[in-house]
């Protein structure tokens, strides 16, 4: 195989990468000891690099070259598949990343770089989530993403595919999933198509390399990534003992900015949002709160086109208002607001509307529930919820169950 300087140069980091013994956390040591110079690192005499702190053995492994062999199918597979191969030298290595105790070797990536340039905003969450949760999760994602933030999250399902879905259902909108296994493995395989999506006009990425099959321990190394490159991580829906409260940590390792969504206060998946409110992150309510916070000036707007009103919000338990209601868009485009500046003339004449909605929040409730609260007959409930799904402010689910939008 020819090889340019590039080349040369990736295959470096490659032996580094693969030097038996040496490990990440080591290998990051002996790079800051040579100013992260990896040709410097590469022209060093046994007994400079034993001064530095190195075992003997692996000592002799670097001045021999023992994982060239590797190194060179490595760098074979990567030009073979056209992946992208990220180094921290590399010009479209995240400048943030960088910046972490322990930034990966090398960068597996799959799609556009340039979405690398952008500031990120990590959601992360539960894998069983509920419904509220991913519908939060993809507004405040795609909130984000019109907004000019490319959303990062781990590809997982539940909240991390909500978050990947919003991002890209925004206008011009963009996302990074960093993925626990190669590029090449398709895990979850449900998740397939979004993969497919996001590699299209977004990026994939892992710091293991092709063929590397999805382990458990992999994971909370993954998520590192994901607290790394971003300026700020939101967390929804999480339990006491989660992988994201993992990242969430980690963040604050980083010194990143944490965020959490506030949800049901009888439900074990709020927990660990709770417990992070309780501990000092960030309450979100909407994106604004984020883009405040970070000091992130969004674009004109920070919603899809296809919307008329403000940016969606994310209140909790109890919330109600322009907080619950704001972002949701009528029928024949007039803009529907509740408790708000311009409230709708649709509702507020209507004793019975504003029955129903007093009743209803984000989470799902039974009709039986909302008649009984209501204390309205069964046929004006079934009638007036049906006004309310054509405009745009309740939504069915199978249960008959309903919830606003």
């Amino acid at each position: 195989m020819t090889m340019n300087d590039d080349d040369k140069r990736l295959l470096h980091w490659l032996t580094l990468a693969h030097t038996p013994g040496l490990g990440l956390i080591g290998a990051n040591r002996l790079l800051r000891a040579f100013f992260n110079d990896i040709e410097a690192l590469f022209a060093a005499e046994l007994a400079n690099l034993e001064v530095r702190g190195l075992r003997p053995e692996i000592a002799r492994a670097l001045v021999k070259r023992a994982a060239l062999p590797t190194a060179r199918q490595e760098l074979s597979k990567i030009r073979a598949s056209h992946h992208h191969c990220l180094t921290p030298d590399h010009p479209f290595y995240p400048t943030l990343l960088r910046e972490i105790s322990d930034p990966p070797l090398i960068l597996y990536g799959l799609g556009d770089l340039t979405v690398l340039q952008q500031p990120m905003v990590a959601v992360v969450g539960a894998r069983a989530a509920t419904s509220y949760g991913r519908k939060i999760a993809a507004r405040l994602a795609s909130d984000l993403a019109a907004g000019g933030i490319t959303i990062i999250s781990g590809g997982a399902c539940g909240i991390d595919e909500s978050a990947h879905q919003g991002a890209l259902a925004a206008t011009g909108g963009k996302t990074v999933a960093v993925m626990g296994c190669g590029l090449d493995v398709v895990y979850p395989p449900q998740n397939k198509k979004l993969f497919a999506m996001i590699a299209t006009t977004g990026m994939l990425l892992s710091e293991y390399s092709l063929g590397t099959k999805p382990e458990p321990f992999r994971f909370p190394a993954r998520n590192r990534i994901i607290s790394g490159i971003a300026v700020g991580t939101v967390v929804i829906e999480a339990a006491r003992r989660s992988g994201s409260l993992i990242t969430a940590k980690m963040a604050l390792e980083h010194g990143r900015e944490v965020f959490a969504v506030p949800g049901r206060t009888d439900s074990n998946k709020s927990e660990g949002c709770h417990r992070l409110i309780q501990e000092g992150a960030k309450l979100v309510h909407r994106a604004e709160d984020v883009l405040q916070e970070l000091a992130i000036s969004p674009l004109a707007t920070l919603v899809s086109p296809t919307k008329t009103a403000g940016v969606a919000a994310f209140a909790g338990n109890g919330a109600t208002g322009t907080d619950l209601i704001k972002g949701s868009t009528g029928r024949e485009g007039q803009t529907a607001t509740i408790n708000g500046d311009q409230d709708c003339p649709a509702t507020t004449s209507n004793p019975e509307i504003a029955a129903i909605l007093a009743v209803l929040d984000h989470y799902p409730k039974a009709i039986e529930e909302i008649i009984a609260h209501s204390q309205l007959p069964t046929h004006q409930v079934n009638a007036v919820l049906l006004e309310l799904e054509l405009l745009g402010l309740v939504e069915s689910e199978p249960g008959p169950k309903y919830r606003r939008q």
